[in-house]
């Protein structure tokens, strides 16, 4: 049993050079503007805009597009719920533009529902509104992988410090909030591993996973789950030792860092003419 968990990939390409924050700036953004648009041409242009990206970041497509089956999932029922109704009828009456909302159906908002069966029926405009929804999906899960596969769990944890560093002010624990999160990224694979290694072990000593009903499997899986548990909770008190032992939340002492990242000039050029295409993507179309 293997699990692949880990997201970066190395690389030298312009987003991965590019400043955290900015990223993540500009992907809450990006997100914004597929939520605002409204037309197919705003919807072509985002994603323009995310093939650009893509192919500056040097992310293999598999890699973007090869795990993502639950979201394809999701965009198949989106787009079948809203291609049928049981009431051609009132489909019609409804029209397109009322069906749709802001949505924009395209040609095919003129086209009349075709009933199937009785009142079941297909309905163009829907059809048109359920893909509408599912590219936009699509395109909000690849701009995100995008971010995290050429952004490592440092530079992200680093970033959220940089973000909370004004509520320094109130007396907020910011660096120890970007702890919890830099631990808790670093955990998941970590407890990947584990259980993938706790499931080899009982695999081999004859456990079944795939024999019985489902009680039995979920039985089964007692026998990995318990170790499994017990393994994270030592980490965690050989994490808690280490901690203590290099003086970590010792009163009166400011943690720094290693090796601190400035805001260049070309990071705030990158963020302004991105925020630019958002903005003006969202307003116009």
């Amino acid at each position: 049993m293997r699990i692949n968990v880990s997201s970066y990939i190395p690389g030298t390409s312009p987003v991965h050079a590019c400043d955290a924050r900015v990223k993540l700036v500009l992907l809450a953004a990006y997100s914004a503007t597929l939520f605002l648009v409204h037309t197919w041409t705003g919807l072509g242009l985002c994603a323009l805009l995310f093939a650009l990206v893509a192919m500056a970041s040097t992310v293999p497509a598999r890699r973007l597009f090869g795990l993502m089956l639950p979201v394809y999932v999701i965009v198949a029922f989106t787009v079948v719920f809203n291609a049928f109704s049981f009431d051609v009828a009132q489909a019609a009456a409804a029209g397109a533009p009322s069906g749709l909302g802001d949505v924009s159906a395209g040609f095919l908002g003129a086209w009349p529902p075709v009933a199937l069966f009785g009142t079941f029926g297909f309905v163009p405009a829907g059809f048109a509104r359920g893909c509408f929804f599912a590219v936009r999906i699509i395109l909000l899960v690849v701009g995100s992988l995008v971010v995290t596969y050429t952004t490592t769990s440092t530079e992200l944890t680093n970033a959220l410090s940089s973000f909370l560093r004004p509520l320094r002010r109130l007396s907020v624990p910011v660096d120890d909030i970007a702890m919890v999160f830099s631990l808790a990224l670093r955990f998941i694979p970590v407890t990947a591993e584990e259980l993938a290694r706790v499931h080899d072990a009982q695999q081999a000593r004859a456990a079944s996973f795939d024999a019985g009903g489902l009680w039995q499997r979920l039985r089964a899986w007692q026998t990995v789950l318990i170790p499994l548990f017990v393994g994270l909770f030592r980490r965690a008190d050989s994490l808690a030792v280490a901690m203590d032992a290099r003086c970590y939340g010792a009163p009166g002492v400011e943690r720094t860092s290693l090796a601190p990242r400035t805001f260049s000039l070309t990071s705030g050029v990158v963020l302004a003419a991105g925020l630019a295409v958002c903005v003006g993507t969202a307003a116009l179309l």
